[in-house]
């Protein structure tokens, strides 16, 4: 099978072996086997976050296919949801609207298994979704044993989590959230998003609005999945926002943007910095072949003819243009696999 087949971006070679499978049970027994026999192990199950070679993954493609999700009251008027790796991240922040379980419904329209969300921390438009982990059960490699990780214990942080520091530890198995139940969404905390639903920061509004909301925003920038849209074949985000020291932030130009954090650095954008390098939206790469998205510049995209060599070529153009007008390295955040910058 070519890995291609599996990726949001439509890109990457042929595996070996690939071995689907549907339990918690499988997923452990597949993995454990593989890891005795001494083969690679890759995890996929949405691939909205994997840049595969061309050449492939010589080795053992475990598709993440378990589903199953588990609902239980608490004693203080939230509930508890269990959730397995396979399931889809999106079905479930829609059933989360729908049924008033609130905390992620600004995350709404990510593609990808909820499995693999807390290894990113999946963050959007003011959300995290370490905001309503309550843990996450994983299958440890290297002791070879089940461990199940409560919220203080996964070293969540922008982008990261002790799941991604110390891959390929640990398999997530399923994760456990913590809701709390109401109509009204937890307080819009983004400013775009306040602006979509006309709405000062801070206020609340109905979840169901919340997420038609955001829906819409990331349509707009080409960031819902669409088979005919090529500005929709990428792997979203394809750098991570840079956090900066406070010097770094000063040599910026005036209209940058800038983002306190708690420890005293600064976030700004990618995008911005990507813009204002000189790379247009549409900017394109070899051939043409892969682009810039043209509804958003942090999105590089197969136009339908691309190979995973054009994605990075283009990469590596951009990342070299910011290095030099602003003296600051991108960082990619999708999973490379087989590849390097």
């Amino acid at each position: 099978m070519e890995l291609a087949e599996l990726t949001t971006l439509r890109l990457g070679g042929p595996a070996r072996s690939v071995l689907e499978v549907s339990s918690e049970a499988e997923f452990v027994d597949a993995v454990r086997i593989a890891d005795e026999a001494g083969d690679p192990v890759l995890i996929v199950s949405g691939g909205s976050n994997l840049v595969v070679a061309d050449e492939g993954f010589d080795g053992v493609v475990i598709l993440v296919r378990s589903t199953g999700v588990d609902v239980s009251d608490d004693a203080c008027g939230g509930l508890g949801v269990t959730v397995q790796a396979g399931e889809s991240w999106d079905a479930l922040v829609a059933r989360a609207a729908d049924e008033g379980w609130l905390g992620i419904e600004a995350l709404s329209g990510i593609p990808g298994s909820t499995g693999a969300t807390p290894i990113q921390n999946v963050g959007a438009y003011g959300q995290e979704v370490s905001q309503t982990i309550a843990s996450v059960r994983t299958f440890d490699r290297y002791e070879r044993v089940l461990r199940t990780f409560s919220v203080a214990s996964c070293g969540f942080g922008y982008r990261t989590s002790l799941f991604k520091l110390d891959a390929p530890r640990y398999a997530v198995l399923s994760v456990t959230f913590q809701f709390r139940r109401g109509d009204l969404g937890l307080p819009i905390e983004y400013s775009q998003l306040a602006d979509a639903l006309g709405v000062e920061l801070g206020a609340r509004v109905p979840v169901a609005d919340v997420r038609a909301a955001v829906l819409e925003l990331r349509a707009s920038k080409g960031m819902v999945l669409d088979p005919t849209d090529h500005d929709t074949w990428s792997a979203g985000s394809f750098f991570t926002n840079p956090v900066i020291d406070a010097g770094s932030a000063e040599a910026l130009p005036t209209e940058a943007p800038r983002y306190s954090q708690p420890d005293g650095s600064i976030k700004t954008s990618a995008a911005w910095l990507i813009e204002h390098a000189g790379f247009g939206r549409g900017h394109p790469g070899p051939g043409g072949r892969v682009a810039l998205s043209t509804k958003h510049a942090l999105a590089l995209t197969n136009r339908g003819s691309g190979s995973t060599a054009d994605l990075l070529v283009l990469a590596r153009e951009l990342r070299a243009g910011v290095r030099a007008q602003f003296g600051i390295e991108l960082t990619p955040e999708p999973n490379l696999v087989g590849c390097r910058l």
